[in-house]
């Protein structure tokens, strides 16, 4: 039996966990046993316990209930956790997951006990270091042995940073393997969609059936705490909403919520408040997500995972950064990059709400990723 350390931390985590936690339990509950350790990145319900409960997550055996704060002092407190738990569990192999502090401190705390590390979604890269998420995606794949990456274009990243696609057997850290495997977030989304729909409401609770809408989420620090960059998105999004009788919807996550009062300005505020297209909602669960995504008519986001979500339903986005790491979705034409500049937001919306050649290339692979992950974690640590 192969003992797995799977580390999450983040709402999005937890939702690729809940992929190779399934295609364990359904295809390899003989072979591998699964131990999830919870950094408590992500410590509000709303953005943590709902997703285990929704997705059918195992409960973890470990939470380092370790909160928000500095990134050198979260990530410290992780690595120290994270460091006792492999030490009392000795597993073969240590998951994580995409890009946040509880990746980093996974990677490291099990590299330097020369434990091997599993990246899933690695290769992605921004190519704008200023991000805390491309230092913590670029230092993970460099300390990882096994580099599961959803796209062509994440392979060749790393080839271009010096990986060696066709390296043998034995992997180490010193000498890993690079696998191109497709996307686990397309495998949740096929899996749920239609649990989706028999269980969310959110459709029907927000008076939305049969309505177009534009489904919003804003939560990067870049965006949240620089109120010019705010207060630019939030003109945008009254601006456009008003002009266009249209509706936004936006599940505010916990830190953008918060900032509303202190960082936009009082005028701006007032508007926004009183403005009855823009919807502003608790964060979503994940089938209200997919239900928001699946229904909408355009998708307005700074997160990466929205943005392929977007993809798997087939809806245009419009990025509120400068850059993206699913290029493929702005080469393809269904994505348009923004940033946080009010008249290039217009314009993309615009263009993008009367575009009717759409195409949804199988960018992302087949919805079975996990399981080929699964595979190869027996293929390589099997004694």
């Amino acid at each position: 039996m192969i003992k797995v350390l799977t580390v999450i931390g983040a709402r999005p985590q937890i939702i690729k966990a809940a992929a190779i936690s399934r295609a364990i339990r359904n295809h390899f509950a003989d072979k591998i046993k699964e131990v999830i350790v919870h950094t408590g990145q992500h410590y509000d319900s709303n953005m943590s316990k709902v997703f285990f409960d929704e997705l059918g997550v195992p409960k973890d055996d470990y939470n380092l209930s370790v909160g928000s704060g500095l990134h050198g002092r979260q990530t410290a407190q992780m690595m120290e956790g994270i460091e006792k738990i492999i030490l009392d569990e000795k597993p073969q192999c240590v998951i994580v997951f995409g890009d946040t502090n509880s990746t980093l401190a996974g990677a490291i705390a099990a590299s330097k006990l020369h434990i091997p590390v599993i990246h899933i979604e690695a290769g992605l890269r921004s190519f704008n270091k200023s991000m805390p998420e491309e230092i913590n995606r670029v230092c993970c794949d460099h300390l990882s042995t096994l580099l599961f990456s959803p796209t062509k274009a994440g392979v060749n990243n790393l080839s271009k940073e010096g990986f060696n696609l066709t390296a043998k057997p034995p992997y180490t850290i010193d000498n890993p393997r690079v696998y191109h495997c497709g996307d686990i977030m397309y495998d949740n989304s096929l899996y749920f969609s239609e649990t989706a729909k028999k269980k969310s409401k959110v459709i029907e609770d927000l008076g939305l059936q049969g309505k177009k809408f534009v489904l919003v989420t804003v939560h990067r620090d870049v965006n949240t705490d620089q109120p010019e960059r705010l207060n630019a998105l939030f003109e945008a999004f009254h601006e456009i909403s008003s002009a266009e009788n249209i509706p936004f919807v936006l599940p505010l996550h916990p830190r953008t919520s918060k900032v509303l009062d202190e960082r936009l300005h009082s005028a701006l505020l007032k508007s926004v408040r009183s403005n009855a297209y823009i919807k502003i909602i608790p964060p979503a669960g994940f089938f209200d997500i997919i239900q928001l995504e699946s229904n909408c008519s355009l998708v307005m986001t700074d997160s990466g995972g929205v943005q392929k979500e977007a993809f798997f339903f087939q809806k245009p986005v419009i990025v509120l950064r400068s850059e993206t790491e699913w290029i493929e979705l702005v080469e393809n034409g269904n994505a348009m990059l923004a940033g946080t500049d009010k008249q290039q937001i217009k314009d993309a919306y615009h263009q993008l709400m009367n575009k009717k050649d759409f195409k949804f290339p199988p960018i992302f692979g087949d919805g079975k990723a996990a399981e080929f992950i699964c595979n190869e974690i027996c293929s390589q640590f099997s004694n």
